[in-house]
């Protein structure tokens, strides 16, 4: 049996962890994350603030710590209904004892936006629905929820900055170590990729690349990526599942 030796991006954490769960289906995982995350400053509101929202979807792993660190104490009463985007986000939260609904068929906002409990919190009247998540991004599910007629607001936990790689580290990374695809969880991600594999990028390019969704797919189309390869989720079973799929 083939084995893939693929080129992880995540941030670090989430990197590592993923390589460990890579070895242990036999395949190999190489770090080199494309996104730093940065906390932002932590929110500072009135008792009650979160009371005051239909529903709270969080949209990554990060999100759902910063937002546990800081809004612990708004936690402790009955208030909103509590989203995730994908199974890895939602444990971080359920962990804390909130119940959360996710969508079991993708790790996307479109999955999300399909959520039965969902849409009936969207039936009320008026509803506010807050969207945790870094500087920019679900725009698309921001959109959707406002044409539903939600009132949304956004908190801001932190930003994803751009590691400082030297030009070669990724052509170096590539090479030495065989690699034979590599992994990107965000489009925010690919681009950061694509910025930094600089003379790499059209080696990197040839190789099979596994993205989250047909979004990042379609991204990783217009950038020349020759096999990009839909793992239907962010989570590493997706993942994993994914690569019994394709053959090295």
């Amino acid at each position: 049996m083939s084995h893939w030796r693929l080129l992880l991006t995540r941030p670090e954490g989430e990197s590592r962890a993923l390589a460990c769960e890579l070895a242990s289906h036999g395949h190999y995982g190489s770090c080199l994350p494309m996104l730093v995350i940065e906390p932002l400053p932590p929110p500072v509101r009135p008792p009650g603030w979160l009371q005051g929202f239909a529903a709270v979807v969080v949209v990554s792993k990060p999100a759902a710590h910063l937002c546990l660190r800081g809004l612990e104490h708004q936690l402790a009463t009955p208030g909103p209904r509590w989203f995730a985007v994908g199974a890895a986000t939602a444990a971080v939260l359920e962990q804390h004892g909130l119940a959360v609904s996710f969508p079991r068929n993708g790790d996307d906002s479109e999955a999300l936006w399909q959520l039965p409990s969902l849409a009936a919190v969207l039936a009320g009247p008026k509803p506010r629905v807050l969207i945790v998540r870094g500087q920019g991004g679900r725009e698309w599910l921001g959109e959707r929820l406002a044409e539903r007629g939600a009132e949304v607001e956004y908190l801001e936990l932190y930003r994803r900055g751009v590691p400082d790689y030297p030009a070669s580290a990724v052509a170096e990374r590539l090479q030495a170590e065989r690699l034979n695809g590599a992994v990107v969880s965000s489009g925010q991600g690919l681009e950061h990729l694509h910025r930094l594999a600089g003379a790499a990028w059209p080696a990197l390019a040839a190789l099979p690349l596994f993205v989250p969704s047909a979004r990042v797919a379609g991204l990783a189309q217009a950038l020349g990526c020759r096999h990009p390869v839909n793992c239907r989720g962010a989570s590493s079973a997706a993942l994993i599942a994914a690569l019994a799929t394709q053959g090295p």
